[in-house]
């Protein structure tokens, strides 16, 4: 759900008044509509932004409930759990930012009470503060929201640090799977349209999940939290069975020599009941899914990126490794486990 997508009164209908001329809102540009903020442009509202598809009313296609649907059947996809702008708003004024992903989680649940069990779009958590973030989980949890997105590096503290106990002990009592999107943790590669540094940064950019996933393991998190389900949008496969090799091997080296806290499983233990990975085309990763389990793998389509499978996702995952599992296998990583992990009901059909 890209900024250019969303509703042009988004913010400024559903702020407090005291912050409406301090959030993104739309404006005429030299090229059409483009969402600004304090003069600056963020990016253009309306229309089809750069590396999105095509559609015949690039609009809001994928912000309108009704339109998304059509281009689901189209895809013959059943239901969309939908991550927000992956580097969220770039809003300096944190309160201010938080305020803007209120708004935005008020609008998404109305979005998704079109269509249940078709329509998840997931929160969106002000992840500067431990507090803040966990005050809104709750608040997102009474509007029927089934997941939220923790930002990656916001906070001076990670969310795997004594500072975030509260909120872990909140997602635990709700059962809301959080998720960690890709897109931050890079610092000597930054992405350049138009450069080499562009391609370069896209392909190291999921291994930068590397340590949010060893923090939460390694620190007790999941644990102490065992109704907590850790999801990493986009992270890819191929690189984790490495990690969780080298995780359980330096876990049982390093266990008598560490006196805060030691874990009584292996960590992939925790993994394989608490963590779930998305990706897209990654066949080295199927190939090497015995070393990851099928049970902790979610299949995407990226819609609507220009990189997306849609409209052919059908003939993508039969042309893919995917299409080459059994049934069992297969399944799990196109449905069922979605489909438990965000209690989603319909997809028997």
């Amino acid at each position: 759900m890209d900024l250019n997508v969303l509703p042009p009164d988004l913010f400024t209908a559903r702020v407090p008044k005291a912050v409406q001329d301090l959030v993104p809102h739309v404006v005429d540009g030299p090229d059409g509509a483009v969402w600004s903020l304090a003069g600056n442009t963020l990016g253009p509202s309306g229309r089809r932004g750069k590396g999105l598809v095509d559609s015949n009313d690039p609009g809001y296609r994928p912000g309108r409930p009704l339109d998304r649907l059509a281009d689901m059947d189209r895809d013959g996809i059943y239901c969309h759990v939908v991550y927000g702008p992956p580097l969220g708003f770039p809003i300096p004024d944190l309160e201010v930012r938080a305020a803007c992903m209120r708004a935005y989680n008020d609008w998404a649940a109305d979005f998704n009470a079109v269509s249940p069990d078709r329509l998840v779009v997931l929160a969106l958590l002000p992840s500067h503060a431990p507090e803040a973030a966990r005050v809104e989980l709750a608040r997102c949890a009474e509007l029927g929201h089934r997941g939220a997105i923790l930002e990656l590096l916001v906070s001076d503290e990670p969310a795997f640090e004594d500072a975030w106990e509260g909120f872990w002990a909140t997602a635990n009592e709700l059962a809301l799977p959080i998720s960690f999107h890709l897109g931050k943790g890079m610092h000597s590669i930054a992405a350049k349209p138009g450069s080499w540094r562009l391609p370069a940064a896209v392909a190291v950019s999921p291994l930068q999940l590397d340590e949010m996933l060893t923090g939460m393991i390694f620190s007790g998190i999941l644990e102490r939290y065992p109704n907590v389900r850790i999801v990493l949008g986009e992270a890819g496969l191929g690189w984790v069975p490495y990690l969780l090799e080298r995780l359980d091997h330096e876990h049982e080296k390093y266990r008598d020599l560490v006196t805060d806290f030691v874990l009584p499983m292996t960590p992939r233990d925790y993994f394989r009941r608490q963590v779930f990975l998305t990706y897209e085309e990654d066949n080295l990763g199927i190939e090497l899914l015995p070393h990851i389990g099928a049970t902790n793998v979610l299949w995407a389509s990226d819609y609507p990126h220009g990189d997306s499978t849609w409209p052919h996702s059908l003939e993508a995952i039969a042309s893919s490794g995917l299409g080459r599992l059994d049934d069992a296998s297969r399944e799990l990583i196109l449905w069922k486990n979605a489909a438990a992990l965000y209690r989603i009901t319909g997809t028997t059909n």
